[in-house]
């Protein structure tokens, strides 16, 4: 027996042992890969720069997170800043002979979308070429391709070209079917984040809304495609109601396409325009590979430092998302760090807690007392994400952006009704007379209701407050404006919301200006995560339970369940857009 355990032991300790030598070596070859990464690309003559199907375009260095979980997705991230510095490198190289874009489905947001379309019209004025292609075409795609000279569309292919809609789903009858209790407080009728518990219609407020906010992205998206296309704006409105783009003839009758060809024949036509022999070779690099080609910046420089805010907004100290703690450690490091001299705070965030945007709010608000700090919205600025910005110097808007959402809201769920049905009671022992104000069986307390009205309404004032000093504008004209709407960035930019449109680039280069810079260097924050820290992160063990099920149910419906179930969400009066828009 003695034996027996002494063989069990040694098996084990085998078996560890054995688990012990295959993480370093996993480490190792992580270690390697990275190395490997980092070498050094070279541009050969008669290049093409490729936009491919491999491309994601990201806008903060925390959305660019490849899991040990997730080993199926072989995805590059890019950062759009980066992209469009390649494009915009790409048009004086003369290395570079044109652009392929080669994307049925886009992996971008609407304003990065927008950026890139931009870039590459500008790099079109060098006179290289830059063609299309595509096999089965998202909407995205094709507003991005349509950019280019000739757009070549498979035979058997199509054109995805069908406008803009938005579907509301309504829980309130599934609510009370279940005997769930909803408590709802929020301030402003156009806080729509709330209806689907309240509701099941969509109220008229918020159609009207999302009825000026639908028009006014697809109108600015569709008058570039058009224009592109050479369509008068009516011809192309029958075009996409008729849904013409998803049969390949009529896409090529009606001009969204050029020519119906096979990649192959698309293929040798660039090796043609670019005078290949039989036995060249066609040298196609990504945006990736060529990004990797840049030689680094003088790190001993000036610099302008480009802070990301992307994601929602929440308590704690986390890398991904927007976490306060976390995110005021960034923003204490700019304001000590002599060598950064403007920075530009890159909002991309519909928002969150409350509590949360005003510590970050804050801190921001010191930072702007040491530094110039300009803003630069990306796809959402709105509620949260919107009162962060209220420290700025000046506020960049893409057309594009979700901005505004003026607006605050409590939402409290309980279970009396549900627990009762099951034969499940409660009863309290308190100490105080408002200690149990809230529970998740008999939901809030008439006090409590009073006491939680009064804290969103005293949520808003600040939050008004804090846009008429930013925006120099009475209560009561940023009250007529607020209530919970979402405004396109045209409209923000006419209603006073924001100073400009512009692009990010366009919000460097006037930190650069404020801060009296010549000549200047960009840097990111926060910095990407090495593949170590990546790893370690992993292994945290409610991460790794939720990347599983993220990576199994998708990031968008995974952000639904979190709001549900995370106890760091609930319970807190919130700053938070009821939705986001993404052109499919």
């Amino acid at each position: 027996m003695k034996s027996f355990f002494k063989n069990v032991l040694a098996n084990i300790v085998a078996i560890v042992l054995l688990c012990v030598v295959f993480f370093f070596f996993f480490i190792v070859m992580i270690a390697f890969g990275s190395m490997s990464n980092e070498k050094s690309v070279s541009v050969k003559k008669n290049s093409v720069l490729t936009i491919n199907f491999k491309t994601d375009i990201i806008d903060s260095p925390t959305e660019d997170q490849q899991s040990i979980f997730n080993v199926n997705n072989k995805n590059t991230s890019i950062l759009i800043y980066d992209a469009l510095e390649a494009v915009r490198k790409a048009k004086t190289d003369d290395n570079i002979k044109g652009i392929s874009i080669e994307v049925d489905n886009l992996n971008a947001g609407i304003t990065q979308i927008d950026d890139l379309r931009a870039a590459i019209q500008d790099f079109k004025k060098s006179g290289k070429f830059v063609y299309a292609y595509g096999n089965t075409v998202s909407q995205s795609s094709y507003y991005l391709g349509s950019v280019a000279d000739q757009y070549y569309l498979n035979p058997s292919g199509g054109i995805e070209l069908k406008g803009l809609s938005t579907e509301v789903t309504f829980f309130k009858d599934f609510a009370e079917k279940y005997g769930i209790g909803i408590e709802v407080i929020r301030h402003g009728k156009f806080k729509s984040a709330v209806e689907p518990f309240l509701r099941n219609d969509i109220s008229p407020e918020n159609k009207e809304q999302l009825s000026t906010l639908l028009n006014d992205i697809w109108d600015n998206t569709a008058s570039k495609i058009a224009a592109s296309r050479k369509m008068d704006v009516s011809q192309f409105k029958t075009v996409v109601d008729s849904l013409y783009g998803m049969i390949p003839d009529l896409s090529l009758q009606h001009r969204l396409a050029d020519k119906l060809i096979q990649k192959t024949e698309y293929d040798q036509m660039i090796r043609t325009k670019l005078s290949l022999n039989g036995d060249d070779k066609l040298n196609k690099i990504s945006l990736t590979k060529y990004i990797d080609s840049f030689s680094d910046d003088d790190k001993s420089g000036e610099k302008v430092a480009v802070l990301y805010a992307s994601g929602s907004i929440n308590n704690g100290d986390e890398y991904s998302d927007i976490y306060a703690e976390k995110y005021i450690k960034y923003i204490k490091e700019l304001q000590d760090n002599d060598k950064i001299k403007a920075v530009v705070l890159r909002i991309n965030s519909p928002g969150g807690s409350a509590n949360a945007s005003d510590e970050i709010l804050f801190e921001l608000q010191q930072l702007k007392k040491k530094k110039p700090l300009v803003v630069s919205f990306g796809d959402y600025a709105a509620s949260g994400g919107y009162y962060i910005a209220m420290a700025a110097d000046k506020i960049y808007s893409e057309p594009n952006t979700l901005t505004g959402s003026i607006g605050v809201f409590g939402v409290m769920p309980y279970f009396k009704d549900l627990a009762n049905r099951n034969g499940v009671r409660s009863d309290i022992v308190a100490t105080n007379a408002n200690a149990a104000y809230y529970s998740s069986l008999n939901g809030l307390t008439p006090y409590g209701v009073n006491l939680m009205t009064r804290s969103v309404e005293g949520t808003y004032k600040r939050f008004v407050y804090f846009v008429t000093q930013n925006r120099k504008k009475s209560f009561e004209q940023i009250d007529n404006i607020g209530g919970g709407r979402v405004w396109s960035g045209t409209r923000a930019k006419q209603i006073g919301l924001v100073d400009e449109l512009g692009s990010l680039e366009d919000a460097v280069k006037f930190a650069a200006q404020k801060a009296n810079l010549k000549s200047y260097n960009v840097s990111s924050y926060p910095k990407k995560m090495t593949a170590f820290e990546q790893i370690f992160s992993d292994l945290n063990e409610d991460d790794i339970s939720a990347r599983v099920i993220k990576n199994k149910i998708g990031k968008a419906n995974y952000e639904i369940l979190e709001q549900i179930t995370d106890k760091n969400l609930k319970s807190e009066v919130k700053m938070e857009m009821p939705y986001q828009i993404k052109i499919n």
